[in-house]
């Protein structure tokens, strides 16, 4: 089914590049797994057409969301959900290229572009564009990259005034639950970003990212599963610990850093 609907999106005029991401792209995956499938265009393409096309495959379909990138997100027939992405070449090139050329770190997820374009698989490329994309970024980490995204995201993790650290502690101060919960996420992507960027490793997404640091980094802070696990427990059941939760976090990898 899922062949048959590439060989249809391939005949769109405006796709000139498909690539399968997320565990698809892998061998980790099973019958139920989810498709993500990235369409490189050279320009928009008509709604209406999309749908002709996706009518055929999918049982529901959810037409030109736009929460993050121009995406179609369907199930298929079958009962597996599959969420198509539409993007323009130039500009993702563009993307990757200010992060692992320019070294530009962000906060949070600042590999993540990267990685989603090193480990896809190209399942059509008209010009062989994408496939070459591929290549020039499949390259060594840049030590000037590890370095910034470290810098930058440390200090937002503690040691200045608007670090999430302090941010926290004054949210628990507060009462203010909504206000841990988000302060704590922010905490918890820089932090994330620190380690896959210690390790010289592009950013995987945010699923199963403490499984993926196990996996795969070889360096890791001390008690690094326990003292997550411990600040999340206290979260919201005993939120007077939390300040104390983050000080120790912060603290074992600054040990590593």
């Amino acid at each position: 089914m899922v062949e048959k609907l590439f060989e249809e999106l391939k005949n769109i005029p405006e796709v000139e590049a498909i690539a399968l991401g997320g565990s698809r792209a892998g061998e980790n995956f099973d019958a139920k797994s989810d498709y993500d499938v990235y369409l490189y265009c050279t320009g928009s393409i008509d709604d209406n057409v999309r749908k002709t096309i996706l009518d055929k495959y999918c049982s529901y379909i959810e037409l030109s969301n736009h929460f993050w990138e121009l995406e179609d997100n369907c199930t298929l027939k079958n009962g597996v959900d599959i969420d198509i992405l539409y993007r323009n070449l130039d500009d993702f090139t563009a993307d990757v290229a200010s992060v692992v050329e320019s070294f530009g770190a962000r906060t949070g997820y600042t590999t993540c572009m990267w990685h989603n374009l090193v480990t896809c698989k190209v399942i059509y490329d008209a010009q062989g564009r994408l496939q070459n994309i591929k290549d020039r970024f499949t390259i060594p980490y840049p030590k000037e990259l590890k370095k910034n995204i470290i810098e930058k995201n440390m200090s937002l993790l503690s040691g200045m005034l608007p670090s999430y650290d302090g941010q926290i502690q004054k949210a628990v101060n507060r009462g203010d639950m909504v206000s841990i919960n988000h302060r704590t996420s922010a905490f918890m992507e820089s932090y994330f970003d620190v380690l896959f960027a210690l390790n010289e490793l592009t950013h995987p997404g945010e699923k199963r990212l403490v499984q993926l640091c196990r996996q795969n980094c070889k360096i890791l802070p001390k008690n690094f599963e326990e003292n997550i696990e411990k600040l999340f427990a206290d979260l919201f059941t005993n939120p007077e610990a939390v300040s104390a939760d983050i000080a120790q976090i912060v603290k074992e990898i600054k040990a590593i850093v």
